[in-house]
């Protein structure tokens, strides 16, 4: 008997957390058969003790069932002198040796009940653990609600007298957050940059927060979208580990701002205490400051500036310069407005208005209101393809005759480098840039401006090298197709307007890139669009100048037959095995040269024989088969031209073009042409413009930008491009301001081959260019394998 009284006794001392348990403490004392009554021996008298009052007690824990699951648990007990007796137990009463007596302590049903009850009301319930039914094991729900039990409802269980422990193991044995800080630093008064690091102070200790929620949004990313962080309580808590391995927690109220305004940050590789931003980012600042109680160290500058930009109302209308000769739309001069606010505010952005909505005259007239207000003590420089060097010129002498211009272009430029100092408008080409380097460095410009800005969407070329080496107050980038055909080029314009703001190219791949293009990711394309809004203006010409006459676009559909349509297949099946034999030996992706040989080959076909190089045929020689679709166009332009139609026709081939005018020749049909070899271009427009000629046949390449050609309602695509922004450029030579007659636009397509899925790929481009520029859905735009097995399919 005295064994059992001793088991009693001792059986508090049993540790929990180790081998053995509390739980498991208390399924041995049922197991033993403790009773109420025990047979004492004789010698002993048994005294009832009414005057011990046991308090409940909560011992807190938290156990691991396996690596990736956590059990926390409450241990209901009782407490008397220094001992803790299961919660059970108590139901049979506590008996115990006292010197030569024994004392029963009766059991308080009321006080039981009571103590059961506060926790049934707080959502505890019982575990149960095995048959025994101990019932001494009580578990809440999800993290969020131990969270709120810890740092909200403790305090009813002292209030209560109740007596509590928290184990080691307990998860939720939690630091004081004593202070929230932001600390910002530079390295000088002129930087561009600063870091920032957020944090939070714990013992007087200082720790930084961005590499601690981080490792949070890594582990699960899915919990920290921005649908999922909006959906958050104020008063719901994450739960923080610290270097240490203590813990915090940190409320939504307090963390929700930090990752809204910086979530897309974490998704790039961070390291160290501080994230670096660029001083575009100030306004970041302003936003926390206004949303978090953070104690600021340093940054007077950067929040001045984010205060700034934050305060900011509207763009301020202009009033049109004194020297400007034109009328301007009411959508220029809102482009005009959003220039000069980029100009305040030391920002850098594209225009990105649609083709023929005047993004020259925007920037003449920009350029014109810098240097009226005193402003352009350094001169503009305008880059731009070497075709708009005449468009340039002649539009800064029609409606800005006020700007002295100095043309850096022929053999005989290097005698005009000395006069930079002394002009307002520099202008300059892509494929002088590099050849010019040397000189034009050796000056500041007051505005750096990029013409079809597109022309610098490979980073690596030296013509992209050099604009970003210039030295410039402020930059701008105009195009109608910032993006043409994959996120890269984006990232190549921002990488010269705003270096760093999008990351290193291997970086910006990865988090964005990738996910957008290939998996179709509409997190990170929301992150993207929000990253690069406030520096890209679009309009496009359905939206703002509708006064524009109706464009209608058409589909023509060509069977293929006969001989043609048997060289197609025999074309096919040869480049299929030949893609597949190499596709097998070095994959998709190192295969490059010959998918795109055997592509060309095909489009080739579909275009005209007499293109494709092939056994004892070659272009223009030979017996080679006719070809369908030119019979269709020849049909159709004298169609058109009998109804008195003026036609422009595009084509990839410049061979291409010389067959259609033999064509053309041989019905004796007058027709301009217009290739990257042809001289005089302004006299070959001119000739068409003014109706001398009723047909203009243009290479894409070349006559894709930078023309005015209003005098045609026709436009008629020979042969499908991959990249869908070429030929709606190419389409906008006519559907442009200026324009008042409706525009028909023809695509011819070779049924059932691979121009239908050029087509399929063109629509898939368009929706990247159109989710990213007027955040649409997205869609993948990748040419995968399972393209290439429909592009090689016989035909139907």
């Amino acid at each position: 008997m005295p064994a059992l009284i001793r088991l009693v006794e001792e059986a508090p001392s049993i540790a929990i957390g180790r081998q053995k348990t509390r739980i498991a403490m208390a399924h041995k004392l049922l197991e033993l058969g403790l009773q109420n009554s025990i047979p004492m021996p004789a010698e002993l008298t048994m005294i009832q003790r009414d005057d011990i009052k046991m308090r409940p007690a909560l011992i807190l824990g938290s156990q691991e069932r396996s690596p990736t699951e956590t059990v926390d648990f409450a241990l209901l007990q009782y407490a008397y002198d220094n001992s803790f007796i299961p919660f059970d137990l108590a139901g049979v009463g506590i008996t115990r040796r006292n010197g030569d007596h024994v004392e029963s302590i009766t059991r308080d049903k009321k006080a039981e009940q009571a103590a059961l009850q506060t926790l049934f009301d707080l959502g505890f319930s019982p575990e149960d653990i095995s048959s025994s039914n101990a019932g001494d094991v009580f578990v809440l729900g999800d993290q969020n609600a131990w969270l709120k039990f810890t740092t909200q409802q403790l305090p009813i269980f002292y209030d209560q007298g109740w007596d509590l422990r928290l184990l080691d193991s307990y998860r939720y044995d939690l630091e004081e957050v004593e202070d929230w800080y932001a600390e910002v630093a530079e390295e000088n008064q002129q930087s561009t940059w600063f870091d920032l690091e957020l944090g939070i102070v714990v013992n007087q200790t200082k720790i930084s927060l961005l590499p601690l929620l981080v490792g949070l949004i890594r582990q699960a990313p899915q919990d920290f979208s921005v649908q999922q962080l909006n959906q958050r309580a104020d008063d719901e808590q994450v739960l923080l580990n610290l270097p240490d391995n203590s813990r915090v927690a940190l409320p939504y109220a307090r963390i929700k701002p930090i990752l809204l305004v910086l979530g897309e940050l974490y998704f790039n590789e961070h390291q160290g205490d501080a994230i670096r931003l660029p001083m575009l980012d100030a306004a970041r600042l302003a936003e926390l400051s206004a949303t978090t109680q953070l104690r600021w160290i340093g940054g007077e500058r950067q929040q001045a500036f984010g205060q700034r930009l934050a305060e900011f109302g509207g763009i301020n209308s202009i009033t049109p310069p004194a020297g400007l000769h034109a009328n301007l739309r009411d959508y220029q001069k809102e482009g005009v407005a959003w220039m000069q606010f980029l100009r305040e505010y030391q920002l850098a952005g594209i225009l990105a208005d649609d083709m023929g909505l005047g993004k020259t005259i925007q920037t003449l007239t920009h350029i014109l209101i810098e240097k009226e207000a005193g402003r352009l003590t350094q001169p503009a420089l305008v880059v731009a393809p070497t075709s708009l060097m005449d468009n340039w010129a002649s539009e800064a002498q029609r409606f800005t005759p006020g700007l002295r211009i100095l043309v850096l272009h022929g053999k005989e430029r290097s005698k005009l480098f000395e006069q930079i100092p002394q002009v307002d408008l520099v202008l300059t080409t892509y494929a002088l840039l590099p050849r010019d380097e040397e000189a034009l460095r050796q000056h500041r410009y007051h505005l750096l401006i990029l013409d079809e800005a597109q022309y610098i969407k490979n980073a690596q070329a030296k013509a992209s090298q050099t604009a970003s080496l210039l030295q410039a107050n402020h930059r701008l980038c105009l195009t109608g197709t910032p993006l043409q055909n994959h996120l890269g080029e984006l990232w190549s314009q921002f990488n010269f307007l705003v270096p760093g703001l999008l990351g290193d190219v291997k970086a910006f791949t990865k988090d964005f890139r990738n996910p957008i293009e290939k998996l179709g990711d509409t997190q990170r394309h929301a992150l993207l669009t929000r990253r690069i809004k406030p520096f890209l203006l679009r309009r496009t010409k359905d939206k703002v100048a509708t006064e524009l006459p109706a464009k209608t676009e058409i589909v023509r559909h060509i069977e293929l037959s006969g001989a043609q349509r048997d060289l197609y297949e025999t074309v096919r099946v040869a480049m299929d095995k030949k893609v597949r034999d190499e596709i097998a030996k070095k994959g998709v992706a190192r295969s490059q040269i010959i998918i795109l040989d055997a592509l060309l080959k095909l489009r080739q076909v579909c275009c005209d024989p007499r293109l494709v190089k092939i056994t004892g045929v070659s272009a223009g020689k030979g017996k080679a088969p006719p070809s369908a679709k030119l019979a269709e166009l020849m049909e159709m332009v004298e169609e058109l031209l009998s109804e008195g139609r003026k036609i422009l026709v595009f084509s990839q081939f410049t061979s291409m073009l010389a067959l259609i005018a033999e064509a053309l020749q041989e019905k004796k049909l007058s027709y301009a042409m217009l290739t990257g070899d042809t001289e005089h271009r302004g006299e070959v427009v001119r000739r068409f413009q003014e109706g001398d000629v009723p047909l203009f046949l243009i290479s894409l390449k070349a006559g894709g930008v930078g023309l005015n050609l209003t005098a045609a309602d026709t436009v008629i695509h020979y042969d499908p491009w991959w990249n869908p922004a070429a030929e709606n450029q190419a389409t906008d030579r006519a559907w442009r301001i200026g324009q008042d007659k409706p525009v028909f636009v023809y695509r011819l397509i070779a049924k059932g081959t691979l121009e239908e899925k050029i087509q399929e790929m063109q629509a898939k481009k368009s929706d990247l260019a159109r989710a990213i520029l007027d955040q649409g859905e997205i869609a993948s735009v990748q040419l995968t394998a399972e393209d290439l097995q429909g592009i090689f399919e016989p035909l139907k």
